[in-house]
């Protein structure tokens, strides 16, 4: 990957895509908006959910209440030329296995990776931001299908493990907090972790990765203490190695 085209890509990352006393993608619309501009239709994959059709038209809808045109990839005749003809991509959330399992049956993994690469937003939300990172081994959800490979689409030098809770002190529950499980990742692997609390957002331009939305994130890395990211905060230095 040559640093012209890892800093061509514009992708952006949503933990959660409805917020606790909103509606469906309400509390980053503005972001969404602000992000695509006027990059529509929007390709949409709502193959996280077992009810594709009813999830395209949830986001159908919303998406035209912002001003926006979408389609969705499983109404597509031939799923690999509506991948090259897209302007924009939004993978939605849902089970992360049978997400990737679906990008892999439908061997489209390249393909996005490419029209990424050619300077198309992709955006994510939940599931959908977990396989933009180089694997899927930090999501939560059950493997309720296997997909060939946790190798996922690489759009980002980081995993993502968004719905991010941090620990209740007060809690009488005795398994594993989600900080504990990404220090387990850690043990095994050596890649940067950004816990996405619900409401953050990642935005990926240019080279660079800035956190956004309404709350901070937990940033990991091997051998190193856990650190905080508040709204607004670059994560370059993070990635390089170092404190952000």
């Amino acid at each position: 990957m040559t640093a012209a085209k890892r800093n061509g890509r514009r992708v952006l990352l949503i933990s959660n895509s409805t917020q606790h006393g909103s509606g469906y993608l309400d509390h980053c619309a503005a972001e969404i908006a602000d992000f695509l501009g006027d990059a529509q239709p929007v390709l949409f994959f709502p193959c996280a959910l077992h009810d594709r059709a009813a999830y395209a038209a949830k986001a159908k809808t919303r998406f035209a209440a912002m001003g926006l045109a979408l389609d969705s990839i499983s109404e597509a005749r031939d799923s690999r030329r509506a991948v090259d003809e897209a302007r924009a991509l939004f993978m939605g959330g849902g089970n992360t296995f049978r997400l990737l399992k679906a990008l892999y049956d439908a061997k489209l993994i390249a393909a996005i990776r490419r029209r990424v690469d050619e300077g198309i937003p992709y955006m994510g939300s939940s599931a959908g931001s977990i396989v933009a990172g180089p694997t899927i081994k930090t999501t939560k959800d059950m493997p309720i299908v296997q997909p060939p490979s946790f190798d996922a689409l690489g759009l980002v030098p980081l995993q993502i493990s968004p719905h991010y809770l941090d620990p209740d002190p007060s809690s009488t529950h005795m398994g594993e907090t989600q900080e504990e499980r990404i220090l387990q990742f850690l043990e095994e692997n050596d890649a940067p972790v950004v816990g996405l609390r619900e409401g953050a957002i990642l935005r990926c331009e240019r080279g660079s990765v800035q956190l956004r939305g309404a709350t901070g994130a937990r940033l990991f890395r091997r051998c190193q203490a856990p650190s905080e990211a508040a709204p607004g905060a670059s994560l370059d230095e993070f990635l390089r190695g170092g404190a952000a």
